[in-house]
């Protein structure tokens, strides 16, 4: 089969297609035809060697959508054609709380779903939203799996309640905007970019504010009528974190998923306390998280996809998701 091989850590051009022993399903697994990946930061990290416990070489790829043509022995048979998505959560166990010590995430040191074929666990194969196209259901797995647990299982998000999520443009914060407003939520986005931040708006976000500006948390609580935001969902990290914080009411919740700005400053914990806030950690999400976030593509729902890529042209998507340019999730076109 056709794939990307990441063989060594650098930049881009380090993505190269070769040719690959195609994938065996084993016992309870399932042989996926991909039809379309999408790409996450996690890809970029792995690539440039900022991810912990890389094993190379490696077929990058944690979202996939295709035809299942083949199982492994325990399986079901009649799975085989059906139209399916991937859950990329690996070994999560039985936990509602907390992955198992077997946890992983497809796609490193799992061979992942840059490529025309990927096998996974049976568990991990779902059915294909009813009314997406390939490349709207290969865009779902990681970032809508993030997006949902931070939301709703870990900060309980509620209609009628005010989110703020920063950085608007990325995967995990596009979905959260589109879960949150099913919700019946008011969302509130932040961006440095003005072309992002009425995307957002198109999209249904209430309200926007550029972060360059340096009166953006005052403009962002002027925004939430004046009390500050009842949840956060902060992927972004570094100072914004601590801004966040500020702009929390009283007894408000950050679910925090990621740090792509870097680390945390120190945090007035007086802040933390004396405004009784909930500060939580989340990272992918169980089984159960994964069929409930499915299931809120009823029809009413689409993911966002900025660009189709073909397979071939990995390097060139990796070029876009380094520029951050992308609003929604980077598509890859598997022939």
């Amino acid at each position: 089969m056709k794939a990307i091989v990441l063989r060594d850590p650098g930049g881009p051009e380090m993505l190269r297609l070769e040719d690959v022993p195609d994938p065996k399903p084993g016992p309870g697994e399932a042989l996926v035809r991909l039809k379309a990946a999408a790409l996450n930061h996690r890809d970029v990290w792995i690539r440039t060697a900022a991810y912990a416990g890389i094993k190379l070489p490696a077929i990058l790829g944690s979202d996939g959508a295709g035809i299942v043509e083949a199982v492994g022995e325990g399986v079901d048979g009649s799975l085989v054609g059906r139209e399916v998505v991937i859950n990329p959560s690996l070994d999560w166990g039985d936990d509602e709380r907390s992955f198992s010590s077997n946890f992983r995430i497809l796609g490193m040191p799992d061979a992942g779903t840059y490529a025309q074929y990927v096998k996974a666990p049976a568990t991990n194969i779902h059915p294909k939203p009813t009314g997406l196209s390939w490349e709207e259901a290969a865009a779902i797995p990681l970032a809508g799996l993030t997006a949902y647990r931070a939301l709703i299982p870990r900060a309980g998000a509620k209609a009628g309640e005010i989110v703020f999520i920063p950085g608007i443009g990325s995967g995990v914060a596009t979905f959260a905007l589109l879960f949150a407003k099913k919700l019946g939520a008011k969302v509130l986005v932040s961006s440095s970019s003005e072309a992002k931040l009425e995307r957002a708006r198109t999209l249904g976000a209430d309200g926007g504010v550029n972060y360059k500006d340096a009166k953006w948390v005052d403009k962002a609580r002027e925004l939430s009528g004046g009390e500050g935001v009842d949840v956060v969902i902060d992927g972004v990290g570094g100072p914004t974190y601590d801004h966040c914080i500020d702009l929390l009411r009283p007894g408000g919740r950050m679910a925090t998923f990621g740090a792509t700005t870097g680390p945390v400053p120190d945090i007035a914990t007086r802040r933390v306390f004396w405004k009784q806030l909930n500060l939580l950690g989340t990272t992918m999400g169980s089984p159960a998280d994964f069929a409930a976030m499915l299931a809120l593509f009823d029809g009413s729902l689409r993911p966002v996809v900025d660009r189709t890529f073909p397979l071939a042209d990995a390097a060139e998507a990796h070029r876009r998701m380094d520029e951050a340019g992308q609003f929604g999730k980077i598509v890859l076109g598997i022939p």
